[in-house]
Formats: structure tokens, sequence, C-alpha cells
């Protein structure tokens, strides 16, 4: 295969929406069936990667942890789990587990976290959040697992596995004092560019001396394959006019190419493009790393709507697209489950979208 042969077929994927106008999420999400989710009783399940295989099967990629340690054990317990289904809104039965605990010793051998699945080429590759630490699941939150947060990346060539993993992290934290992603980084979004390589955009918190660091940002990274080396480009992403202000603007980025320029679809922390603190936005970029937000920005606000008409009371968090071919027909995303105001369990719901 020549170069540009491979680059054509390395950078396949989603070409859907040519351009910035008409791309209308808010006008496609239906309803969503009461049978359009991941819930298991004895787990908090978060996160939600879904990808349908050349064989016709759909796969979703999920974070859990048992349900019995509380919510905060996502940082020192969470492990990276498999489904598989017939249909694109299930329902997904749970295969495995692909990337479980493997030891304190490695970077990421107590937890992994925050999956996201992309094709290049004939690969399917799995990034995520790894951490390590002192191994205590505690009721608040683990400080020496959450700022131990790296970002790796498995890589098979079937969905069903195995997984290569690697001893070191695709992106660590930034040795550069002061820079924004200099205590961890976590919450990778990637996906193939047409000239070649990756794309990687990520969360990064800043080192200022305190045990939970600074301020919450994005940035972007690029490498000329999956496994790296990753070089950061500067500065900072899906920012506000007066982001200096905030703790955090968005969260949860899920990107994909199109046609003639990359997509992401982000968490809206303060509710500054989608209208609704918690809902979820739209930004395109020619490039990856000039980010701004769509014509039309607001994919959903804080609430959906079930099928019987029903509001789910609750904000979507990690979004992320399953796609036919290039048309994404569902918007999956974590849901949690309030008792007394605390995070008494999580699942995952799969909501159906509607082309004009």
């Amino acid at each position: 295969m020549n170069r540009r042969s491979f680059l054509r077929l390395a950078a396949a994927g989603p070409a859907f929406a040519a351009s910035g106008v008409g791309l209308d999420f808010s006008a496609m999400v239906q309803p969503v069936p009461r049978s359009a989710v991941l819930l298991d009783e004895n787990y908090y399940i978060w996160c939600g990667a879904p990808i349908r295989s050349d064989d016709g099967r759909y796969h979703l990629y999920y974070s859990r942890w048992p349900r019995s340690y509380g919510h905060n054990a996502w940082a020192t317990s969470s492990e990276i789990a498999h489904a598989v289904a017939e249909r694109p809104l299930g329902p997904y039965r749970h295969r495995d587990v692909v990337l479980p605990a493997r030891g304190k010793n490695y970077w990421d051998g107590l937890c992994t976290h925050n999956p996201n699945i992309f094709r290049y080429g004939k690969q399917y590759c799995l990034f995520y959040m790894g951490n390590t630490g002192d191994g205590k699941i505690t009721k608040e939150l683990n400080y020496s697992h959450r700022n131990h947060q790296r970002i790796g990346i498995a890589i098979a060539d079937r969905p069903d596995g195995p997984w290569k993993r690697f001893d070191r992290p695709a992106l660590d934290a930034n040795p550069a004092q002061g820079s924004f992603d200099s205590l961890m980084v976590s919450n990778p979004a990637g996906c193939a560019r047409p000239e070649g390589g990756v794309l990687l955009v990520y969360k990064g918190v800043i080192d200022d001396g305190s045990p939970h660091g600074g301020r919450v940002r994005y940035g972007a990274a690029t490498a000329p394959a999956p496994e790296g080396p990753y070089t950061r480009h500067p500065g900072n992403i899906f920012e506000a006019g007066d982001a200096e202000k905030v703790w955090m603007v968005a969260e949860d980025p899920y990107i994909w190419r199109g046609a003639d320029r990359y997509w992401a679809i982000t968490r809206d922390v303060v509710g500054k493009f989608s209208g609704a603190g918690g809902g979820l936005a739209l930004f395109e970029s020619r490039d990856g790393f000039a980010w701004g937000p769509a014509a039309h920005p607001k994919v959903l606000d804080n609430q959906f709507t079930w099928e019987d008409g029903a509001k789910s009371g609750t904000k979507l968090e990690r979004p992320a697209l399953l796609f036919d071919g290039d048309k994404p027909i569902g918007l999956f995303g974590a849901v949690d489950v309030l008792k007394d105001r605390v995070r008494d369990h999580s699942f995952n719901v799969h909501i159906p979208l509607k082309l004009p």
C-alpha cells in the first residue's frame, strides 16, 4: 500500500456535515426508549464509547466500578468494560473487561476510565485515562489517584481484542511549570487526521500547589501514529470570552472529522453556548487547534426526554456519538441517579438521532 492510499484509509471515518450550515443536533435528538440503557445494579456505569464493527455488530466500551464503594471510587477502582449489541440502541450485553487492573507499579495499574474509541485504518484505538496511587477506597475523592491521571491508548485489530497496552502513557502531565496541564491530564478524545496521524484533545489541571490543583482547561496534541509520540499544541480550546473568571468552561469532549473540518460535542458547564448549565454544545474547527461554537451550538439542554414523555431529571455527561457509515444515529452518555443529593447510581443512556 502506498502512502497516499494509507492516508486515505487512515482518515476514513464519518464525513457527516461538509459545512457548518444546517448541522443542528438539537433538531435530531429524539425521545429515548426506556430500554435504551446499559444498567447494572451492582456497578456504577460511566462514560460510554460506542462503535459499529465491520460485521454489523455494535460495541460499547464503558467505565464501571462496584456500587458498594460509592461514586467517588471512580478514581481508585474504575475499569473499562465492553458490551455488545445487535442493534444500535441495544440491548447491550456485558462481554468482558478490556483494561483491568494490572498492579500499582504501572502508571495505569489500579484504575482505567474515560474510554474513547475511534478507527485508524483497520485498527481500533481506545484512548483512556489511567492512574495509580495508594489504593485506598475513600468516601471523598482520593487525590493520590486523581492527581496521577494520565492518558493512554490501547490498540487492537478487532473490537473484541486482544488489546495492546503500553508501559508509558501516551500523554503525561506537562513538566513545564505553570502549564495548564502540569498536574494531571484526562478526558481524552481523538480521531484520525486527513493528512495522516492523530488529533487528541484532552483535559488538563494546573499545578498551583494545592492538593486539588487549579483551573480546568482543554488543549490539543498531535502524533504521527496512534501510539505517539504526541506533541502539544500551544493554547487552550473550547474557551469563552471571559474564561479567566471561570474554573471550568467545557468538559467531556467527543471529536470527529467531517468532510472539511473537525467537530466536537462538549458538556457546556456554565451554559455559555447551549443556554443551559450542564447542557451539551457543538464546536467546529478547520485545523483542530482553533475552535469556536458552531452555527447551531445547542445539542441538548440539561435534560432529555423519555419516550413516555417524562423528563430525565438530570443532565447527560460524557457524550459520544454512534455512527452508521457517515451518519450519526445515536448520542450516548452517562446519567446519574440521585438519592438525597448523593450519586447513588449511574448508567449509560442511548439517545436516538434522526436526520432531518
